[in-house]
C-alpha cells in the first residue's frame, strides 16, 4: 500500500553509504578543507577581477565568473553534508528542491562559461584583429549573464516538474547533494516522462558546449601549428592543452554518470559518491590555479597586493607602537 505523501516531513542525506560513524569526523574535515580551499582560491580570483580596473578584461571576467559558479556550487553543497556528519541534521523536500534547483543552474552555468571561454580564445589567436572589437567588456558581461539565464531556465523546468513528484515512504539520498536523479528516485509515481526531459537537457547542456568548445581548440591548435614560430607554438599550444585539460575533467565524468543512470549501469554506492566528489569539487580547487595564477600579469597583481597590504600592516603597527608610546 503507497504511504501517504504527505507523511514525509524530512529527507536525509546519507552522504556514503558505507561510511562507519567513527570515520564522519575525518571524511567532513576533509569536505571542510576543501570548501575553504574553494573558498580561498575562487575568493582570491573574483575580489582581485572586481578591484584591480588592470584586470577589467574579457578572459578574466569570464574567469571571474567561472570562479563565481564554483565558489556558490560548493557553499550550497558541502556545509549542507558536513552539518550532517557533525549535527545529524536533516532537510526538508522544499529545501532539498531548492538544493537541487541550484545545482542544475550552477552546473549548466560552468558548461555554458567554459564554451564562451573557448569562443574567446578562437577569437584572440585566430581573429586577432577583429577581437579587441568584438569581445568588449560589456559583450563578456552580458554573455555572462545569458549563461546564467539559460542555465536557470532549465534548472527551473526541472525543479518545476519535481515539485510535482514529491516523495512518499522512502526519504533517504544515499548521496552528498539533493541532484535531479536523487529526488526523481523518491517519488512513487509514474517519473518517466521526468527522466526523459531532464536527461534531454542533460545532454543538450553537455554535448552543444563541447562541441563548440571542441571545434574552437581543433582550429586554434591547427592555426597554431601552422603559421607561429616553434617557440610560440609551444607556449600557445601549452595553454590550450591545460585548458582542455580543465574541460575534460569537467566535462568526461559527467557525460559517464549521465549515460551510465540512463542505461542502468549499477555502480558501488561508495564508489559512485566519491566519483561525485572528485569531479564536483577538484576542479573549482584547480580551474583558478589554471586559468589565473598560471598568468603573468595575474601573479604580479596579486604580489603587488600582498605586498601592499603587508606594508600597510606594518606601518600600522609601528603607529600603533608609537601612540602607546
Amino acid at each position: 500500500m503507497m504511504v501517504n505523501q504527505s507523511e514525509v516531513r524530512e529527507i536525509i542525506l546519507i552522504g556514503f553509504p558505507g561510511l562507519k560513524a567513527e570515520f564522519y569526523v575525518p571524511v567532513s574535515l576533509v569536505m571542510l578543507l576543501i570548501y575553504i580551499a574553494s573558498l580561498s582560491a575562487n575568493g582570491t580570483v573574483i575580489s582581485l577581477v572586481i578591484m584591480k580596473k588592470r584586470l577589467h578584461k574579457p578572459m578574466y571576467i569570464i574567469i571571474a565568473n567561472l570562479s563565481c559558479s564554483h565558489l556558490l556550487y560548493d557553499t550550497v553543497t558541502l556545509p549542507k553534508i558536513i552539518a550532517k556528519y557533525w549535527f545529524g541534521t536533516t532537510t526538508t523536500f522544499p529545501e532539498c528542491l531548492l538544493q537541487m534547483f541550484l545545482i542544475h543552474t550552477l552546473g549548466p552555468t560552468d558548461s555554458y562559461t567554459f564554451m564562451l571561454m573557448a569562443i574567446d580564445r578562437f577569437f584572440a589567436i585566430c581573429k586577432p584583429l577583429r577581437y579587441s572589437s568584438i569581445f568588449t567588456s560589456r559583450v563578456v558581461a552580458m554573455s555572462c549573464c545569458t549563461c546564467w539565464v539559460a542555465a536557470i531556465s532549465t534548472a527551473l523546468t526541472a525543479l518545476v516538474m519535481n515539485s510535482q513528484a514529491p516523495p512518499c515512504g522512502y526519504n533517504k539520498i544515499n548521496t552528498i547533494m539533493c541532484t535531479n536523479i536523487a529526488v526523481t528516485a523518491l517519488a512513487c509515481q509514474d517519473v518517466s516522462v521526468i527522466k526523459k526531459t531532464t536527461f534531454v537537457f542533460s545532454m543538450f547542456i553537455q554535448f552543444v558546449p563541447l562541441s563548440f568548445i571542441l571545434l574552437s581548440y581543433i582550429t586554434i591548435i591547427n592555426i597554431i601549428r601552422l603559421s607561429a614560430s616553434n617557440g610560440t607554438w609551444r607556449k600557445a599550444f601549452y595553454t590550450c592543452a591545460t585548458h582542455l585539460f580543465a574541460m575534460t575533467a569537467h566535462y568526461a565524468p559527467r557525460l559517464f554518470v549521465f549515460l551510465a543512470n540512463e542505461f542502468s549501469l549499477v555502480f558501488n554506492a561508495d564508489l559512485s559518491v566519491f566519483v561525485l566528489c572528485v569531479y564536483s569539487y577538484v576542479p573549482h580547487i584547480c580551474n583558478p590555479i589554471i586559468y589565473f595564477f598560471r598568468n603573468k600579469d595575474i601573479k604580479q597583481t596579486f604580489m603587488s597586493s600582498v605586498i601592499r597590504f603587508m606594508s600597510f600592516k606594518v606601518k600600522k603597527d609601528v603607529m600603533i607602537n608609537t601612540i602607546a608610546k
